[in-house]
């Protein structure tokens, strides 16, 4: 349980909701998907009843297992994690020998937390308070269960594939579930800088992810102005070029994340979750569906209207559309229920 108190003064958040840090367009879709009974069963099923449990016993047998004892620094950064967002257990933190910088959250039911080593070496301490309260966002979120559906889609899509219209149809699916897990790191980075308090080390710690381990050689200004460039850069034919690029990915692109992070805590929301406003846990039950979707439409609109990209420009008016098409559909469906 998380009765120890963090190595600093750091705000406690008690009975947040992940609502309150979550991205519109993640928010709505974990709220639908929530509302379905038993989703959540048949997913667990369908990824197979045991592999929680042989994964557990993998990382167990070939890994290191953050304690009191054993990387001690890390072990507190998780607790002190588990303690802000309020969760009534900590989960388990793993580091696993690999070069590569990189770390996930893993399970359903008692979800846990991998590290590699290459991600330690990378981060400075508070840089890997912000990837730890990333990954623990992502537990509190459930992300883990809505993400193994992407991945049997995935697996399911390359079975397929001999089949032009079941693969098309696999295939639309797969994009729209891969916006939505680029959605759900932005918001697994909000909760990431929640846990961590300290916004420059939660830039930092995403600019390494994209430069290294050079820091003197970099400047979060800088980096943020490559993020205004590459909205701004080119024609209708760069623009489609960023769509594509995007393709098969899970995460958005670092300088990305680092404006969308910035621009979120400039934006007010993270000062105001300090302050204590914010949704509580206790009311995610009574949460409505439409009016989650017009949050993310509106989320939508107002990223089309910042953006400068000539692409997004020329399609602006067709997304619009689409975006009224969905509202309306789920009015309907809103109106059905009532």
């Amino acid at each position: 349980m998380t009765t120890t108190t963090p190595d600093r003064n750091r705000v406690q958040l008690p009975g947040i909701s992940s609502r309150a840090y979550e991205h519109p367009a993640d928010r709505s879709a974990l709220v639908a998907m929530r509302s379905l009974s038993g989703f959540d069963s048949v997913l667990k099923r369908m990824s197979g009843l045991f592999s929680e449990r042989r994964l557990r016993l993998m990382f167990l047998a070939s890994s290191v297992r953050a304690s009191d004892t054993q990387f001690r620094a890390l072990y507190d950064m998780g607790r002190d994690s588990a303690y802000i967002l309020d969760l009534h257990r900590i989960p388990e933190i793993y580091v696993q020998q690999d070069p590569r910088p990189n770390a996930m959250a893993i399970g359903f039911d008692d979800p846990f937390i991998v590290i590699n080593t290459g991600l330690l070496d990378l981060m400075d301490e508070e840089e890997l308070r912000f990837v730890v309260g990333h990954e623990t966002s992502h537990i509190l979120s459930g992300h883990a269960v809505y993400g193994t559906m992407l991945a049997i889609l995935t697996r399911l899509a390359t079975r397929v594939a001999w089949i032009p219209l079941g693969y098309i149809g696999l295939r639309i699916i797969v994009t729209a579930l891969e916006e939505w897990h680029r959605k759900a790191e932005l918001s697994a980075d909000r909760g990431g800088l929640l846990c961590g308090q300290d916004p420059e080390a939660g830039m930092r710690a995403l600019m390494k992810l994209a430069g290294g381990s050079r820091l003197h050689e970099m400047n979060i200004e800088a980096f943020l102005d490559q993020a205004r460039e590459y909205d701004t850069a080119g024609d209708v034919r760069d623009g489609l070029l960023k769509v594509l690029n995007l393709l098969g990915s899970t995460h958005p692109f670092a300088v990305m994340r680092v404006a969308e992070l910035d621009r979120w805590r400039r934006g007010g929301d993270y000062e105001s979750i300090l302050a204590g406003n914010y949704p509580r846990r206790e009311d995610d039950a009574n949460a409505k569906v439409t009016d989650e979707v017009k949050a993310a439409a509106r989320a939508y609109r107002e990223s089309w209207a910042q953006s400068q990209d000539p692409f997004i420009g020329v399609l602006r008016d067709v997304a619009e559309g689409a975006v009224n098409a969905g509202e309306r559909i789920f009015n309907r469906f809103a109106r059905r229920d009532n």
